[in-house]
């Protein structure tokens, strides 16, 4: 990855170093392909759900594995199928991407507990299993903030604020 292209913004250059393994993967850059919410792709809401928790974590001085949330968060919605595709209908979406997830995850990554934990509950309270790592609750937090504002806003002003466009993450 080639750092010198991203703002200078702490964060962002910290969660694409610890994250740099499943950004460069090619798997994930695939995800450019899905809609997840509006106009926002998969992969972008993935990037601004990572972004995000990081953020939460720091404002609120919360004492984390970072490298752990970042690639927990970075995988957290990597499913290979575009749930909007009547053709791929899964009735039970919500309840069942998140397991979907982890497995597509496992087969390209090592995972510890934490990251497991992070992408197999993100859907909490959808999906009953509480959380079992603080690293887990922060990513699921961002998830819900993250999703609202991607279905309430245009998609021109979530453009506008999500700085990695500018840098083509």
């Amino acid at each position: 990855m080639d750092f010198s292209r991203i703002p200078q913004d702490p964060t962002l250059l910290e969660m694409c170093r610890l994250g740099e393994d499943v950004l460069d993967s090619e798997h994930m850059q695939s995800l450019r392909a899905f809609v997840q919410h509006g106009a926002v792709t998969r992969y972008e809401h993935c990037l601004s759900v990572c972004y995000l928790a990081l953020r939460i974590a720091e404002r609120y001085h919360v004492e984390v594995d970072k490298r752990s949330m970042v690639r927990g968060a970075l995988l957290h919605d990597f499913f290979m199928y575009d749930w909007h595709d009547p053709g791929n209908l899964r009735l039970l979406h919500g309840f069942t991407h998140a397991r979907e997830a982890l497995e597509t995850a496992l087969r390209e990554f090592e995972l510890n507990d934490i990251e497991r934990d992070v992408i197999k509950k993100h859907m909490f309270p959808l999906n009953i299993a509480l959380p079992r790592y603080k690293e887990t609750v922060i990513v699921t937090l961002a998830d819900k903030i993250s999703a609202v504002l991607e279905t309430v806003h245009s998609a021109k002003t979530l453009r506008n604020i999500r700085m990695y466009k500018r840098v083509g993450l």
